[in-house]
């Protein structure tokens, strides 16, 4: 069975919680047993790692690698805009890599129009709440295949 690792940044422990008007109430366990949901009729397994701390993600990519995932979705929160650490590991990857926001990131502050995985990932999926990141593992089984 294809593995797809579904990356949470920064915060993202506090969905549900933390600004409702950008983010909704639902929760991490809510979007994870979404993905997982969704998985399972793609006849893929997600795999789900949430981090506060930069470095426990780096290290959580490295692995990735070394466990040959089929593809990864990330939704790195601030991370985004500005953590070059994480860019390099995930460029470590030679998988298809969907970048997904629960807001309309390029509807935000100017510092959020900006992401530093552009580059290297396959899209970009943002403004959709719950939908982006379902709709990011569609794409990335699709890129897989």
């Amino acid at each position: 069975m294809k593995k797809v690792l579904m990356l949470h940044g920064i915060n993202h422990n506090m969905f549900g919680k933390r600004d409702p008007v950008q983010y909704g109430r639902i929760t991490l366990d809510e979007i994870d047993e979404k993905m997982r949901e969704l998985g399972k009729e793609l006849e893929v397994e997600v795999i789900s790692f949430q981090t506060n701390h930069e470095g426990a993600m780096v290290e959580r990519i490295h692995q990735a690698f070394l466990e040959n995932v089929d593809a990864v979705v990330i939704n790195a929160g601030a991370w985004t805009h500005y953590s070059y650490g994480l860019r390099d590991a995930l460029a470590i990857l030679t998988v298809p890599i969907v970048e997904v926001h629960m807001s309309n990131i390029h509807a935000r502050e100017e510092f959020r129009h900006y992401s530093v995985f552009a580059e290297i990932a396959k899209g970009q999926i943002s403004g959709f709440g719950l939908d982006s990141y379902l709709i990011g593992l569609r794409a990335a089984v699709g890129a897989i295949e």
